[in-house]
């Protein structure tokens, strides 16, 4: 079940707690459900609520997603890496143990990009008022020449080509999603809950904006939470 607050959006403006409520509803919604684990998904969520989470539910499965600083820092010889995340995240302490971590091992630079969350939200992948937003505000760290650039916001990959078209084609670009699907996957075989039988599954997308349909009667159309989500 993929579960995609967007009625709450953006998270990295908000405040911790806030944020921790949030998290707390969708995961206390799932859990209902009976999932096997639970993925924050977002790296604001996880800074804000997976140490409150993992503290209140021990015996469950909680999963966060960190920036991928490790493998940037390890991209060549001391580089100069940009990392890019909410507002939220970047003051976190979570984050900043991560810095504390790779001081040493490269130049590490942190940058804010609110707004940048509300163009993907809007589908404005690659307009032109993304990319003036994009030289705006990436333009310290394009002044810097940066090796890599880390994408600390699970919404940023959706605008990869486009932060490409303005750093260039020769910086490398990192984001924690891969590892955190292997992190996921080896703690379900940890606790024997993957798919024993290869059966196949399903997918289901639920969004928090989402107020009807438009066929009631589609059998792919299920109510979840006072909410509608489609299969």
């Amino acid at each position: 079940i993929y579960y995609g607050d967007t009625a709450n959006a953006p998270y990295g403006v908000k405040s911790v707690q806030r944020v921790r409520e949030l998290t707390e509803d969708v995961y206390l919604k799932l859990k209902a459900e009976g999932v096997k684990a639970f993925v924050l998904a977002c790296n604001t969520a996880t800074s804000a609520a997976v140490s409150y989470l993992r503290e209140k539910y021990p015996d469950d499965i909680i999963i966060g997603i960190e920036p991928a600083l490790k493998p940037a820092v390890a991209c060549c010889e001391h580089p100069t890496v940009a990392v890019l995340a909410t507002p939220l995240t970047i003051r976190e302490e979570k984050f900043l143990s991560l810095l504390e971590r790779f001081k040493d091992s490269a130049k590490i630079i942190p940058l804010a990009c609110p707004g940048l969350v509300e163009f993907v939200e809007r589908g404005e992948l690659d307009s032109e008022e993304l990319i003036s937003f994009l030289e705006d505000t990436l333009y310290p760290i394009k002044c810097e020449n940066p090796d890599a650039v880390v994408l600390g916001c699970t919404h940023y990959p959706f605008v990869k080509d486009s932060i490409i078209r303005v750093l260039g084609n020769d910086v490398l670009i990192f984001d924690g999603s891969a590892g955190t699907a292997k992190e996921t996957a080896r703690r379900l075989e940890e606790r024997g809950l993957n798919n024993q039988n290869n059966e196949k599954g399903s997918v289901v997308f639920l969004d928090s904006s989402y107020i009807g349909v438009k066929n009631p009667s589609d059998s792919s159309i299920t109510k979840f939470g006072g909410q509608f989500l489609c299969k």
